[in-house]
């Protein structure tokens, strides 16, 4: 028997498009994704599509790894989910160092946190609110930093925007939100909350005393509203589970071994220039972050934003009907890098479908609309089904808890 030299090609493709056929319930006659793929999205642009048992329905430059932008978050994502749980609080301590005096502390005040990245004009209202419920008025001294403070979305070492907002210098709206919040701690009636500062005493003087302790609310709501916005607090989030290279290293022990050169991590966020993954390494972390958050109940929209619901990125994209609601996932944008990403997760009636859109060297306008018009080819063909989500709009501060300790009893504390 003679073949006919694009017998190979054409039967792979059958086998393709049987396998699609049995997932969607549509004919061998629907289109051909990976041709879709180089049409609309570019040949030689990375394009990754995998059912939930692994068929790769498309691999365009599936293997090149390329700038990836804030797509970077989500293999940062998956290692503090895996090192800390989704209901992980960060906790920052608030303690006098010095006696304290008719409502003054003489000697500074000072600050234990871990990094809680979620910790704003609000959150600094309540801790002043349990000063004020202790009696303190007054800080005979200055702010003390130990750990990594992030205040207002910055690293805050020396923490003079915090001191500041303790001696109320905050934005109107941030003490009216928390008046209306309807927390049982707030004494409305006296007015914004305020610590006074001064310095005659700007060294430690001990015994220390606990006075206040915060508890940031659970880590997958704000994974979810960081992935949302791609805030790059991410970056120095990451050393919570210990720095970036530990991020990496773990993500790509998750990988199987022929992907794991395919990420590189200079940071967490992606605004380093050393960041790389490639579709099918996508694809792979977002199998696994699929299988962290079922262990816990949880699924995708517990940590990423939906398409045309969730406030952020996505907000806009993929509007209308055949669209919105119907993807979860993150995008990824860095000029600089000329590099544009869309990568997520649709449900159809036999399962996920996973997809990494990952375009370099594209305008960055030109690209988003390559990518939505992809995305809609796959949410026609593959028959998707929106997501079972309703937005949660609860206040991120409301979630936080303050816990004011018992100041009579005084305990040293290892510096």
């Amino acid at each position: 028997m003679v073949f006919h030299p694009s017998f190979p090609r054409l039967a792979a493709g059958l086998v393709l498009m049987a396998g699609f056929a049995s997932l969607t319930g549509t004919s061998v006659h629907a289109l051909d994704l990976a041709a879709e793929a180089r049409r609309l999205v570019g040949a030689g642009q990375g394009v990754q599509v995998e059912t939930a048992d692994g068929r790769v329905l498309v691999s365009e430059a599936g293997a090149l790894a390329v700038h990836p932008a804030s797509v970077s978050k989500i293999p940062t994502t998956l290692a503090l989910l895996r090192e800390l749980g989704p209901d992980h609080r960060f906790e920052t301590r608030f303690l006098a160092d010095g006696s304290i005096r008719s409502g003054s502390i003489t000697g500074p005040l000072v600050i234990r946190a871990d990094g809680d990245p979620y910790f704003v004009d609000e959150n600094a209202l309540l801790v002043s609110e349990a000063f004020r419920q202790l009696g303190l008025r007054e800080v005979k001294g200055d702010l003390i930093v130990e750990g990594q403070l992030i205040f207002n979305w910055k690293v805050d070492a020396v923490a003079p925007r915090l001191r500041r907002a303790f001696e109320g210098n905050v934005a109107a709206a941030a003490w009216e939100a928390v008046r209306a919040s309807g927390n049982a701690m707030i004494d409305a009636s006296g007015g914004m909350p305020r610590l006074q500062f001064t310095q005659p005493f700007a060294s430690a003087a001990g015994p220390e005393t606990l006075l206040v302790t915060h508890l940031s609310q659970p880590l997958r709501y704000m994974l979810k509203a960081l992935n949302g916005y791609s805030n790059n607090i991410f970056a120095p989030l990451a050393e919570s589970v210990g720095g970036i290279g530990a991020v990496q290293e773990e993500i790509r022990d998750l990988l199987p071994p022929g992907y794991r050169e395919e990420i590189v991590l200079g940071d967490g966020a992606g605004a380093h220039g050393a960041n790389r993954m490639s579709p099918r390494a996508t694809v792979a972390i977002l199998r696994a972050l699929k299988s962290e958050l079922s262990g816990y109940g949880l699924d995708f929209t517990s940590v990423m934003p939906v398409a045309g619901i969730d406030e952020g990125t996505l907000k806009k994209r993929l509007a209308g009907p055949n669209g919105e609601g119907f993807v979860v996932g993150k995008t990824g944008t860095y000029g600089d890098y000329g590099a544009c990403a869309l990568i997520g997760a649709l449900r159809t009636k036999n399962g996920l479908v996973y997809f990494a859109i990952l375009n370099h060297g594209v305008p960055i306008v030109e690209a988003r609309r390559r990518q939505d018009a992809y995305v809609r080819v796959l949410i026609a063909e593959l028959g998707a089904l929106p997501w079972a989500y309703r937005r949660d709009d609860t206040l991120a501060f409301t979630r936080a808890e303050v816990v004011i300790a018992d100041t009579r009893t005084t305990a040293a504390h290892g510096r």
